[in-house]
């Protein structure tokens, strides 16, 4: 059997490979790649996903799992072999049902998208995606439609990015969130607005760019495995072990994006860069799902890098670098500004109380969409409204509204969003037992140290890359059954803010 393993592995790396080409090729075509190249990328990367596609649902894969089946059982559970052996059988019996012609048209459609979302987005034009976007519903649906025995349309593609997950239960846990918050945001904002405005002068882009980098090598991102590059929009994306790439944005009138944006980036490419090496080449060499991985990159953007601690170290380093702007600027006042809640219509700028109001819209939407009581070309109208009666704001464009994310327009339509939200639970439930076993976390980071935070989450998180799935590695780091507990069990307030409390005392 131990020859008939490797053949299993030897399979896997060979599907990495293909992977890893279209993890550069996708990296370029949102960095690098001249304009007009749009179209022959998206055939390239649809016939690497093919390719791909078709090695992951190959017949003979199938049968070696079969022959693999009884020495898996033999082994413990925790076994890096068994667990390889059920995370790779979930993933093609998964795979088997979605047709390789499908998940081709799928890549060279979402490639297509995007470059369109980018001009959409420039010209503050919906008419100019719209029939691509209304093409990805499709394609969403038929994909969702392969798992026919869903008790929602949603449960596939929610299962893709946060497996065992389903429409209905996320559906309770926001409705159960949504009213603690809304309240908590009308009393917020009913009071005197914080100033900001020494967020909102000029700060040269490079300078930005040079202190952010600066912050994420503390962290402990490694440049020598990695980059950072501008983006349109921020992500992280993973080549190898030792290729994680990071992608940032700054506006030169609002300093907090850049910082905050690549903190939060930064906690996803550690991630990354703390999976087990040995699982290189195979399906456990990423995270547990897209709710853990935002746990992580939200843990680092927002409960370490908004708290005081971090700017009592920080700060003076970034006076240096922006002396017109922040030498007389004292650190409560920047701390504040940092923090402000304010009803606003930017996800990526919202903050820590009113961003889940931002997550839920766009989940409910995706749900709207797919079951048909959604119109595409209704969205716009749709999402105006649903900001003025949710967060009483009206964004003042399609760019600053529905255009303003790129997950439907370089993907699908549904499965991702909610990840956002579960992953501010989960930082909170996964930093509440961190400081627990290390009570001195917290002066590390006013000491602008994070050696203790960063390996309790390498050993507890890290290293199982997908080995266990979302409410599995719950269990093991926090003794929950799952992410969705009763509210009188745990207050899921608490953890989506757990920082924020800290901050406005």
């Amino acid at each position: 059997m131990k020859k008939k393993y490797q053949e299993l592995k030897n399979r896997l790396a060979e599907i990495s490979h293909i992977n890893s080409a279209i993890a550069l090729l996708t990296w370029d075509q949102s960095t690098y790649m001249p304009p007009k190249a749009g179209l022959a990328r998206g055939k390239q990367l649809a016939n690497l996903t093919k390719i791909a596609h078709e090695k992951s649902t190959d017949a003979e894969l199938g049968k070696l799992l079969d022959e693999l089946q009884t020495y898996s059982d033999s082994l413990d559970y925790d076994s890096d072999e068994a667990s390889l052996i059920r995370v790779t059988r979930r993933n093609y019996e998964h795979a088997v049902k979605v047709p390789v012609p499908l998940m081709a048209e799928q890549s060279n459609h979402s490639t297509i998208t995007f470059e369109m979302w980018k001009e959409a987005h420039e010209k503050n034009d919906f008419s100019l995606v719209q029939p691509y976007l209304e093409k990805t519903l499709d394609i969403s649906r038929r994909i969702a439609n392969c798992f026919p025995n869903y008790d929602h349309i949603a449960d596939p593609l929610i299962s893709f990015m946060d497996y065992g997950l389903k429409a209905t239960e996320i559906k309770k846990l926001f409705a159960t969130l949504r009213e603690e918050l809304v309240p908590l945001v009308e009393s917020i904002t009913a009071q005197p607005e914080t100033d900001d405005s020494c967020l909102r002068q000029f700060f040269h882009g490079d300078k930005q760019l040079m202190f952010s980098r600066h912050v994420s090598k503390r962290y402990g991102y490694d440049l020598e495995r990695g980059r950072q590059d501008l983006a349109p929009h921020p992500f992280v994306i993973k080549v190898a072990a030792n290729d994680v790439r990071l992608t940032s944005r700054f506006k030169e009138r609002y300093l907090a994006e850049n910082v905050l944006s690549t903190m939060h980036e930064t906690g996803h490419a550690l991630y990354e860069f703390g999976i087990n090496p040995d699982y290189e080449g195979t399906p456990l060499n990423t995270g547990a799902s897209v709710a853990v991985h935002e746990s992580q990159s939200r843990l680092w953007e927002n409960i370490v890098g908004r708290s005081k601690e971090f700017w009592e170290h920080f700060y003076p380093q970034l006076q240096a670098i922006f002396p017109e702007q922040l030498e007389s600027v004292p650190l409560d006042t920047f701390y504040r500004a940092l923090n402000k809640v304010r009803r606003s219509y930017n996800r990526v700028e919202a903050d820590e109380v009113t961003y889940n109001l931002h997550v839920m819209i766009r989940f409910d939407f995706e749900l709207d969409l797919l079951e048909g009581k959604l119109a595409v070309k209704d969205l716009p109208k749709a999402w105006q409204e649903r900001y003025e009666s949710d967060l009483g704001v009206t964004p003042p464009s399609d760019a600053d509204g529905v255009l303003q994310d790129i997950h439907w327009f370089a993907g699908m339509v549904g499965g991702y969003f909610q990840g956002y939200t579960l992953g501010n639970i989960l930082s909170g439930q996964f930093y509440k037992v961190a400081l627990k076993t290390h009570p001195e976390i917290t002066d590390e980071i006013g000491a602008g140290q994070f050696t203790t935070l960063h390996s309790w989450l390498k050993e507890n998180i890290y290293r199982h890359g997908q080995k266990y799935t979302t409410n599995e590695l719950i269990k093991r780091v926090t003794g929950d059954d799952s992410i969705m507990v009763e509210p009188e069990r745990k207050s899921l307030l608490f953890h989506v803010k757990a920082s924020f409390d800290a901050h406005v005392k």
